[in-house]
C-alpha cells in the first residue's frame, strides 16, 4: 500500500486498477463517520483533486485522488453504513476504485514506513 501526508491510502490491485480509501489513522482522528458522499462511476480527477466528502461527529472534510484516473466502482455500502470505515477502514471501508491515469504515479507515495514515520 502507498500513503499521502492527507492519509489517504492507495492499494495496487493485480489488474492494473487502484483501491483507495482513509488510514486507520484519520478515521482514528475524525471519530465516527456519519455521513460519506461518493463520486459518480466514469469521473475523471485529477491528482490531489477532491473526490468524496466524508463527515463525522467532529468534522467534515474531503478525500482527495492520490493519482489522477477514472472512478470504475465506489463502495455503495458506506451510504447507508459509513461505520464501516471506522470498524475496518484499510479493508471494508474502502471508497472508490480507479483505474489510474498512471500507475507509475503511485511511486511517488509514502511507502508504509515513511507513512508511519510522518506519524511519528
Amino acid at each position: 500500500m502507498k500513503y499521502t501526508p492527507d492519509h489517504e491510502w492507495l492499494r495496487v490491485e493485480t489488474d492494473g486498477t487502484v483501491t483507495i480509501g482513509i488510514t486507520h489513522h484519520a478515521q482514528d482522528a475524525l471519530g465516527d463517520l456519519v455521513f460519506v458522499e461518493l463520486p459518480a462511476v466514469g469521473k475523471h480527477f485529477a491528482k490531489d483533486e477532491p473526490t468524496c466528502v466524508i463527515e463525522s461527529v467532529k468534522a467534515a472534510g474531503d478525500v482527495k485522488m492520490p493519482i489522477a484516473g477514472t472512478i470504475l466502482s465506489v463502495n455503495a455500502a458506506l451510504a447507508d453504513s459509513p461505520e464501516k470505515v471506522n470498524e475496518d477502514a484499510e479493508g471494508e471501508g474502502w471508497f472508490i476504485k480507479v483505474q489510474p491515469d498512471n500507475l507509475a504515479d503511485a511511486d511517488a507515495l509514502l511507502d508504509e514506513a515513511a507513512y508511519k514515520a510522518l506519524l511519528d
